[in-house]
């Protein structure tokens, strides 16, 4: 199965979105009982959440905080319905740790949006269960009072793709892109993400996401140049070989490679 490189937010409490959603093209539908979802409906959110999941193994589900009325409740109806993916709001280790006793086995997409989950985030990816960092990065900018989720945020979404990687996980999720109805906005996120090391981003309106899928494959002048390289090392029996002027040596192979896997998942 590919790893997703669009998550599309649903509201837990409008289940007559959720086939819609299926249909948009995303990687995976976040189900969410968390921010989209007011007070008074946290009840019927989760019985449509609960009832969903036990159909789709795709989804994945947000739940709400461990500090929250709800979490308790959540966990309780995902252990009965059998949830594929768990996303973990405001994540912090003790939280993580929280979701992982009670849903033994179920993989955990850990959202980094506070202070504190940056400054532990490197325990966070030696838990047990934990697939996948995403960062949130419109409570993390209002966490740390920054005015700001662009590009002030890049030491926070360096050190995510620096933790994700001493922990062995997949590339992290990048954070919402507030502008939906400018594709060319979103794409250009993407792609910035991508070359900071990121593998995928948060969508909050289906018209995302095209443009953020694009986005996360090689370009065709990555691919091109992937497969000159690959060519060269083969008619050279791989030995040492220059391409367009420039020595290639083994990370240059590698990367080469990985080019050529990320196109052929498409």
């Amino acid at each position: 199965m590919r790893t997703p490189r669009s998550y599309l937010f649903v509201p837990g409490h409008k289940p007559e979105l959720f086939a819609k959603a299926a249909t948009s093209g995303a990687d995976a539908i976040i189900l969410d009982l968390e921010d989209a979802v007011g007070p008074g409906l946290k009840d019927s959110a989760r019985d449509s959440v609960g009832a969903h999941v036990r159909t789709d193994e795709r989804a994945v589900v947000r739940v709400n905080g461990m500090d929250s009325l709800w979490f308790d409740a959540d966990l309780d109806a995902l252990a009965g319905a059998g949830c594929a993916t768990v996303m973990v709001p405001k994540a912090t280790p003790a939280s993580l740790r929280a979701v992982a006793d009670r849903l033994p086995g179920t993989p955990l997409i850990a959202l980094i949006e506070t202070a504190e989950g940056l400054a532990t985030v490197r325990e966070s990816v030696t838990i047990a269960g934990l697939s996948r960092l995403a960062f949130g990065n419109l409570d993390f900018a209002a966490d740390l009072r920054i005015p700001d989720t662009g590009a002030l945020l890049d030491p926070a979404r360096f050190e995510l793709v620096l933790a994700s990687r001493l922990g062995g996980l997949a590339q992290p999720v990048d954070g919402v892109t507030q502008d939906f109805r400018d594709t060319a906005v979103v794409e250009a996120d993407a792609r910035r993400a991508r070359t900071l090391g990121f593998g995928a981003k948060l969508c909050i309106h289906p018209a995302q996401v095209t443009a953020t899928n694009e986005s996360f494959l090689p370009t065709d002048a990555e691919v091109d140049r992937a497969q000159r390289i690959i060519a060269a090392l083969e008619a050279s029996g791989n030995s040492v070989v220059a391409v367009d002027g420039k020595m290639v040596d083994r990370p240059v192979i590698d990367w080469a490679h990985q080019i050529m896997r990320q196109r052929e998942v498409v």
